[in-house]
């Protein structure tokens, strides 16, 4: 089994800088969502046509294994794109050509595909659905005894064929070694003067082939994406869908709606996701957590009972019972322990926290080691940055920092160690030591009327 993904058009309605199979359906590129419906359909060597912007469209998918790239340098139509991938279909087997820009489409409607093929002894069975308003798709033009006769574009089509209904959504599945030699025959004596893959259908009938059609009754999962609008269309359509999966397997979402889940996201059961949650690829929640309202995590690991609330978490760990936020931010290289609090306004960066520790509010911790039960009072600042170079802090098991504290790494608080309040640390804590490192208080009597003398 093969592939051949279409995705060398320029997509100029799109309006976008950015070639439209690598525009984003839920934190992925809108191609990967077709990528993997064939590799669930037995695939495991697909071609990727690229075109147009082509090195970007490789870049979407370059961690994506058993993909290659055929290069169709002048985009002539949509037979010439599968002409480019000829090298898969050199050898015997089968092949789907599909399209990078719709993206809904379904590893079980790909799977039953080859089902009709292989059991109506088929030379290439393709797709068809009926739609109310058939504009813009090519038209199955069927003879008296309902049989297949051949597809129409609707630039070519005759006013009778225009009222058509029954549509072409351009999922196919070819006998690949009887693909290639018809290809070659195409002509592009049409209104486009492209080479059309669809007459390939046609070719096959006049030389006693059999060909098949397998229409689906969902037309929903055969929505192509051309420009913003619809790619909005598609994503609230996915967005359910995922939604959907994720309530049946125990997961509480308040509002479905305005839940952003990326669809390679694992939750946990009696997690409850609030509105306005955005949860991107690479994450795994546990059970029973809280997730929401307005916060954003990216490929993060979140251990069981944690509570996320109006916080941004990207590339980070969060072990259970713990809470984060509200209005927390915890940037990539982030590990927290169980039973911590990460509160309102604490940001951390590149550091571990151990179990049991707590910032409370207001309190930055970057490029540190931070133990167990460490309480770190209000405004303290780790200050890891000389202006050229990063340095860490380690601030110890049951270290107390107090309120407006700087530490200056690289700098140790050693176990049972405290810090005064307003102090600013340069220097080792020891153990079971307070650490004092502010000028002694001078009131000026007189001052205020003296500087305005």
């Amino acid at each position: 089994m093969k592939a051949i993904i279409l995705a060398a058009g320029e997509g100029k309605r799109m309006k976008s800088d950015r070639h439209k199979v690598v525009q984003s359906i839920l934190g992925k590129p809108m191609i990967t969502y077709v990528i993997e419906a064939a590799r669930e359909a037995y695939c495991d060597d697909i071609t990727v046509v690229v075109g147009y912007q082509a090195e970007l469209v490789k870049s979407a998918v370059s961690g994506i294994e058993g993909v290659s790239f055929a290069l169709q340098e002048q985009r002539l139509g949509t037979g010439h794109a599968v002409l480019s991938a000829a090298s898969a279909l050199r050898e015997d087997g089968l092949v789907f050509v599909l399209s990078g820009d719709v993206p809904l489409i379904e590893a079980s409607t790909l799977k039953a595909l080859v089902d009709v093929h292989l059991l109506e002894n088929n030379i290439a069975t393709m797709i068809s659905t009926n739609v109310n308003d058939p504009t813009g798709y090519g038209r199955i033009v069927r003879d008296a005894e309902g049989r297949f006769t051949k597809i129409v574009e609707q630039k070519d089509a005759t006013a009778k064929e225009l009222d058509i209904c029954e549509v072409n959504p351009a999922v196919y599945l070819f006998t690949a070694e009887t693909l290639l030699p018809v290809l070659k025959r195409l002509k592009n004596d049409n209104t486009q003067g492209e080479y059309y893959l669809t007459d390939t259908l046609a070719l096959l009938l006049q030389d006693g082939h059999k060909v098949g059609v397998l229409n689906q009754p969902n037309p929903e999962q055969f929505c192509g994406v051309n420009d913003k609008y619809q790619l909005s269309v598609v994503v609230d359509i996915m967005k359910a869908r995922i939604n959907k999966r994720l309530m049946l397997s125990g997961v509480t979402i308040i509002d479905p709606a305005q839940a952003y889940i990326s669809p390679d996201v694992l939750i946990g059961q009696d997690t409850v996701i609030y509105p306005g949650a955005i949860i991107e690829p690479g994450t795994v929640i546990g059970s029973g957590c809280e997730i929401g309202p307005n916060t954003r995590i990216v490929n993060t690991v979140i251990g069981d009972n944690v509570a996320v609330m109006n916080s941004v978490c990207i590339d980070s760990e969060i072990g259970s019972d713990t809470k984060v936020g509200p209005f927390a931010y915890l940037r990539p290289h982030s590990k927290i322990g169980s039973h911590c609090k990460i509160g309102d306004f604490v940001e951390v960066k590149n550091a571990t926290i151990g179990d049991g520790s707590k910032a409370s509010h207001l309190t930055y911790v970057g490029d540190s080691d931070v133990g167990q039960n460490v309480n770190f009072g209000c405004g303290t600042v780790t200050v890891n940055y000389d202006g050229s170079r990063k340095y860490r802090t380690v601030i110890k098991d049951n270290a107390f920092i107090g309120c407006n504290t700087n530490l200056i790494a690289p700098v140790t608080v050693e176990e049972n160690a405290y810090t005064a309040a307003g102090s600013t640390i340069t220097e080792d804590v020891p153990r079971d030591t307070l650490g004092i490192a502010r000028a002694r208080q001078i009131n000026k009597t007189g001052w205020q009327r003296k500087t305005n003398a």
